[in-house]
């Protein structure tokens, strides 16, 4: 990460009004969860479409529970990292913050983070896999049964976005309303690999947003971005906080109400 790079996105942040942060495994990778590619992961031990898709669930639900219970107990013993702190202090700093993130383990809010979205849904919710429509949020951990059932008695499913599903449509649109208005975007995290989400970062950089990446590595979404850099974003976050409050302190008071 060089010193420049660093400058100018503390320079970009203190100068906004409106930030979002777009983040993904990578953040919470850094409080010991493992992604989805990882090796020595939870998903070594189960086939993506045994566990992860609407198919694999109608063909053993007990397997998919198995798994999500598992995936549950493993978030339950983590804590959010520095990075997650950092992004929930953010909410205090500028007229508007938003946080986006592809993750389902509430690590976000566990942080303070206020009004997150989820794109991908949440391990802390459940729904009836049938047509009454009914949402269990909280759903308690562990659960009660596996798999549970809904009180209608049809089987209730993980609140998560499965492969070859839709977005939740409200959310997605207010993730890329706020993104759009956004003066400055943290990708934070992410690999850039899974799509619809990550198309948000690129469309607000077509909107006029400043893009900052902060990636130990280079990911798919870095040469679409304006500034990346290297690290760990419970050691950058923090750092680049306390340099953007800095510079805003500094700021003139008339050009902090203009």
């Amino acid at each position: 990460m060089s010193d420049l790079g660093f400058e100018k996105a503390a320079k970009a942040l203190a100068h906004a009004r409106r930030v979002a942060v777009f983040s993904g495994a990578g953040i919470s990778a850094e409080s010991g969860i493992p992604t989805f590619r990882s090796a020595g992961g939870l998903w070594e031990n189960f086939q993506l479409e045994d566990v992860a898709t609407p198919e694999g669930f109608h063909r053993n639900p007990a397997l998919v529970w198995e798994f999500y219970e598992a995936r549950r107990k493993a978030v339950h013993h983590a804590s959010p990292n520095p990075g997650h702190f950092a992004i929930a202090r953010m909410a205090g700093l500028f007229e508007e913050m938003t946080t986006i993130t592809q993750n389902v383990d509430g690590l976000h809010q566990r942080a303070g983070s206020p009004a997150v979205l989820e794109l991908h849904g949440s391990l802390w919710s459940a729904r009836c896999a049938q047509d009454c429509g009914a949402v269990v949020d909280p759903f308690p951990f562990p659960a009660a049964s596996c798999p549970p059932r809904c009180k209608c008695g049809a089987l209730l499913r993980p609140g998560v976005v499965w492969f070859g599903e839709m977005l939740p449509e409200r959310i997605w649109h207010d993730a890329m309303n706020a993104s759009a208005q956004s003066d400055v975007v943290l990708v934070v995290g992410t690999s850039g690999a899974v799509w619809p989400a990550a198309g948000i970062p690129i469309a607000a950089r077509r909107e006029g947003a400043f893009v900052i990446e902060v990636n130990p590595e280079e990911s798919e979404l870095t040469s679409n971005l304006d500034l990346s850099l290297r690290g760990l974003s419970g050691e950058i976050l923090p750092r680049l906080l306390d340099a953007a409050t800095e510079l805003r302190a500094l700021r003139p008071a008339t050009e902090k109400r203009g």
